[in-house]
């Protein structure tokens, strides 16, 4: 088993106590002085047929085409998907047995970043296949591209730039939220000046000023479990800019896809 998958287990205890206990998705007191961050639910537009097996890590829409990345050790994929019917239209396995994170792409090439196997791989996007591997530390969780940079994300409260040819660190901030440090930074979505960002492990998404580190608007998620989304999935990860204020969310092992409004 390995940490994530340990965790993973503490925060579905974690949510199911949430979807009981009053005022458990109750943000904290912010510091005096500091404006209180706004909170918004997100507004579902509507909904798609999502595999229930894949352990979403990485979520994009590109030309026409909604890339997902999927983890685990040894069931970790790149995939093609249909971003109107969620339809799976081509699928690879990573190479050997790496657990498969955040996905963004490069012009003719995809990066698709591990877990803790040290390395990220550089795809074909025409192909999906492997060109090469090259090193990453500490750990790979989210990545996006913000125009001539990438971010990343390793699970805590830092965003990592790092240059798109070869995923060199650049430069970086520290994520904060009415003064207070914001960890568990996972799947990231760059638009225009702005990431968002999935919180693990919650059914959280923030808005990061990358200028900054500082969170300016929260989406409380978590209404959407109601719609058909079982106890047994985990946390929502998965942001992919439609166009506007249009999304597609979802999570890990969740059923369904879900076109909504954020904003």
């Amino acid at each position: 088993m390995t940490r994530r998958q340990k965790w993973a287990g503490i925060a579905l205890a974690v949510l199911a106590v949430a979807t009981v206990v009053p005022g458990a998705h109750a943000e904290p007191e912010p510091p005096p002085g500091v404006a209180a961050v706004p909170v918004i639910e997100p507004v579902v537009l509507g909904e798609m047929p999502h595999d229930p097996m894949a352990f979403t890590e990485g979520f994009e829409i590109d030309g026409g085409v909604l890339y997902e990345g999927t983890g685990e050790v040894g069931t970790s994929q790149l995939r093609e998907l249909d971003p109107d019917t969620g339809a799976v239209r081509k699928a690879v396995d990573m190479p050997g047995r790496y657990f498969g994170e955040g996905v963004t792409v490069v012009g003719d090439r995809i990066w698709q970043l591990t877990y803790t196997d040290g390395v990220a791989v550089e795809w074909d996007r025409a192909t999906l296949t492997p060109i090469r591997e090259v090193p990453l530390r500490p750990q790979g969780w989210g990545l996006c591209r913000d125009g001539d940079r990438l971010i990343r994300s390793d699970g805590t409260a830092r965003l990592r730039f790092q240059s798109p040819d070869d995923l060199t660190e650049t430069g970086g901030v520290d994520v904060t939220k009415d003064g207070r440090p914001v960890t568990g930074l996972n799947e990231l979505e760059c638009v225009g000046d702005r990431v968002w960002a999935n919180v693990w492990p919650t059914d959280q998404i923030v808005r990061i000023d990358p200028a900054t580190g500082a969170v300016d608007l929260v989406v409380d998620a978590s209404g959407l479990r109601a719609r058909g989304i079982p106890p047994t999935a985990q946390v929502l990860n998965g942001i992919a800019h439609v166009a506007g204020d249009e999304f597609l969310l979802t999570g890990k092992y969740w059923p369904t896809t879900f076109r909504v409004r954020l904003g």
